[in-house]
C-alpha cells in the first residue's frame, strides 16, 4: 500500500495540494486525472519521493518496492537494452554488478567467497536467473525485437526509448507502479500489450494519461484532483464522468426546486405578514424560509472548449481520388502503389505502425510533397482545411496578437475584434489570453488555435494529422464531439483510440506492400481475423 498523509504542497501563493489523505491499494489501478495544471505529475512525484511536500508525508508498506516511469530518453544512453530494462529493478541490479566484479578480481579471497556466497542467494530469491529472459520477453512484447535488445540505447529511435523505458518500470513485478503518459508515442499494437499487461497486474498502479480507451480498459479506480483535494471513485473514467455530470445536474435541480420554494414562501409572507389572522402561518412560513438554503455548487477548475465545425458548402459527390502513389524518402519506401477514393461526407481514420508513412500522405494530398509516382484529384467542390501534426511554421516568429494572427482567416464581415475574440473565447482564450503573442504558446495552447483558425474556415473536407497531440482530457472530449456532429468529409489519424472508434466510419491501413481499406468502426477492425491475416502477407510480399 502507498498513502498519502496530510499532503500540502505550494509554489509561492499557489496552493496545489492542501491537506489530501488518500490509499491506494494492493489489486487496483487508479487512474490520476485533473486539469492542465492540477498537479497531476507533480503529485506522482511526491508519491516517488522526487519532490518533498510542504507538509504531510508519504507511507509505503515496509519492503515493498515502487517502479516509476523515467521521463529522460537519454539516461541510459550508454546502457545496452537488456540492462537498461534490469536497471529497473535496482537491487538486483546491484547484486549483478557485485558479483561481475567479484567474480573478476584476481585475488579473489575466502572473503570475497563468503560475500559471493551471500549474492548468490539474494540473487537466487528475486530470480535473478531468469531475469534476462524476462526483460527479453517485455521488450518484445511492446515490439522491440530480438534484433534490438543488444544494442545501445543511444542507437535506439525515441519511440524505441520510450518502449525500453516502459518494460524497465513494470520489470521484476514491483509492488507499486507509478506510470505518467505511458501510452504516449506507442502504437497500438504496444499498447493493447500494456493493457493485458495491466489488466494481469496484481499490485498498485498509479497512472496518469490522457487516453480515455486505456483509463477506462485499465482503471478500477479515478482519483479526481480539484481545488488541491483528490477525491477518489470506484470505477473507469466513463463512470466518473457520467457520475460527476449527473451530480451536477441533480444539485442544479434540487436548487431549482428550493429556489421557487423560497419565492413562493416569501410571496406569503409578503401577502399576509399584515393580516392578524394569516400573521400565525406568515411566522411559521418565516421560519421554515430561513432554514431553507441552495447547495453550493462548486464548479470544477475543468475548463471544456467548444468546437464546431461548420462547412460553408455541401460537397459535390467528386471528393478525391487517389491512384497508385508511391514515394521514398531517404532511400525508404514510405508509400507503395496507394490507391482509394474518398466519397462525401465519410471520415476515414488512417492507421498503421508507421507514422511518417501517414504524414506523407496528408503532404502530398495538401500539396507540401510531390509524389515518386502516381497522382490525385480533388474534387472542383471541395474546400480542404488542414491540420498538420508539426504546426511550428505557423508561429514562429511572429509576434502578433492572436487576434491579429487569426485575422487573415476569418470571413468578409466577421474581421471585427469582437468577432474574433468570440472565436478565440470558444477556444478558452477569453480577456488579456486573446492578446498573447503567437510565437509564446505551449504546445496545446497551439493546437487550440489551429483547431479555431479550422472552425472560421468552414471546409467541407479536413485533414487532421494526429489532432489530439498535446491536448488535455477536456479538450479531446471538446473536439471527439466537435467531430463527431461534424457533417463534412474528414481524414484523420490518431493514437486515441476511443477518438478513432467514436468518429471513423472508414478505416485505411497503410503497410509497407499497400493499403487494407475496411468500411468498419476501429474496433470491428482490430478484432477481424481475416484482415491480420491480410496484414501478414502484404509484409511477406513486401
Amino acid at each position: 500500500m502507498i498513502a498519502a498523509q496530510g499532503v500540502s504542497l505550494q509554489y509561492g501563493g499557489r496552493v496545489l495540494f492542501k491537506d489530501v489523505n488518500i490509499n491506494f491499494t494492493k489489486g487496483n489501478c487508479y487512474g490520476l486525472i485533473g486539469a492542465n495544471g492540477a498537479g497531476k505529475s507533480t503529485f506522482l512525484k511526491i508519491l516517488s519521493g522526487e519532490i518533498e511536500p510542504n507538509k504531510g508525508s508519504v507511507f509505503i508498506t515496509p519492503g515493498e518496492r515502487m517502479a516509476v516511469l523515467k521521463q529522460d530518453h537519454f539516461m541510459f544512453d550508454e546502457f545496452e537494452v537488456v540492462q537498461a530494462v534490469l536497471y529497473g529493478h535496482k537491487r538486483l541490479h546491484e547484486i549483478m554488478k557485485a558479483k561481475e566484479e567479484l567474480y573478476a578480481k584476481e585475488d579473489f579471497s575466502d572473503e570475497d567467497g563468503i560475500k559471493v556466497s551471500e549474492l548468490e542467494g539474494e540473487f537466487a530469491e528475486l530470480d535473478g536467473w531468469s531475469a534476462e529472459s524476462n526483460a527479453e520477453i517485455l521488450l518484445n512484447g511492446l515490439g522491440i525485437t530480438n534484433e534490438f535488445h543488444y544494442l545501445k540505447m543511444k542507437e535506439l529511435t525515441g519511440t524505441q526509448k520510450v518502449k525500453v523505458l516502459l518494460a524497465q518500470a513494470i520489470f521484476g513485478n514491483p509492488d507499486i507502479l507509478l506510470l505518467d503518459e505511458p501510452t504516449n508515442h506507442l502504437d497500438i499494437h504496444a499498447i493493447r500489450w500494456l493493457e493485458e499487461f495491466l489488466l494481469n497486474f496484481e499490485n498498485t498502479v498509479i497512472v496518469v494519461s490522457h487516453d480515455r480507451h486505456f483509463l477506462n480498459k485499465v482503471c478500477t479506480n479515478i482519483a479526481d484532483i480539484d481545488y488541491g483535494k483528490i477525491t477518489m471513485y470506484v470505477g473507469n473514467y466513463d463512470f466518473w464522468y457520467s457520475f460527476t455530470q449527473m451530480t451536477q445536474r441533480q444539485l442544479k435541480d434540487q436548487n431549482k426546486r428550493t429556489e421557487q420554494k423560497m419565492k413562493e414562501l416569501q410571496d406569503f409572507i409578503q401577502r399576509f405578514s399584515a393580516n392578524a389572522s394569516k400573521a400565525k402561518q406568515a411566522t411559521s412560513r418565516k421560519k421554515l424560509l430561513d432554514n431553507l438554503q441552495m447547495d453550493t455548487i462548486k464548479p470544477s477548475s475543468r475548463r471544456y472548449p467548444f468546437c464546431s465545425f461548420k462547412q460553408d458548402r455541401e460537397v459535390g459527390n467528386d471528393v478525391l481520388l487517389v491512384e497508385n502513389i508511391s514515394k521514398t524518402i531517404d532511400g525508404k519506401k514510405i508509400l507503395d502503389n496507394v490507391s482509394f477514393m474518398i466519397r462525401p461526407n465519410e471520415k476515414v481514420a488512417f492507421v498503421g505502425k508507421d507514422e511518417i508513412a501517414r504524414t506523407t500522405l496528408f503532404q502530398i494530398l495538401m500539396g507540401e510533397m510531390e509524389p515518386d509516382e502516381g497522382k490525385f484529384k480533388w474534387g472542383i467542390t471541395t474546400k480542404t482545411a488542414y491540420f498538420p501534426k508539426d504546426n511550428s511554421q505557423y508561429f514562429e516568429g511572429s509576434k502578433e496578437s492572436l487576434i491579429e494572427w487569426l485575422r487573415p482567416f476569418a470571413k468578409e464581415g466577421e474581421q471585427y475584434d469582437a468577432d474574433i475574440r468570440g472565436w478565440l473565447g470558444r477556444m478558452l482564450f477569453s480577456g488579456e489570453e486573446a492578446l498573447k503573442s503567437a510565437n509564446v504558446l505551449s504546445g496545446g495552447e497551439k493546437v487550440r488555435c489551429m483547431l479555431c483558425k479550422m472552425m472560421i474556415w468552414g471546409a467541407n473536407v479536413m485533414i487532421m494529422d494526429e489532432p489530439t497531440n498535446h491536448l488535455d482530457l477536456e479538450s479531446i472530449t471538446a473536439l471527439n464531439e466537435g467531430l463527431s456532429e461534424y457533417k463534412g468529409t474528414l481524414l484523420f489519424d490518431s493514437h486515441d483510440h476511443q477518438f478513432v472508434q467514436t468518429i471513423a466510419d472508414r478505416i485505411i491501413e497503410i503497410l509497407p506492400g499497400g493499403i487494407i481499406d475496411r468500411q468498419m468502426s476501429y474496433d470491428e477492425y482490430l478484432e477481424d481475423e481475416e484482415i491480420e491475416n491480410l496484414r501478414l502477407k502484404l509484409a511477406e510480399e513486401a
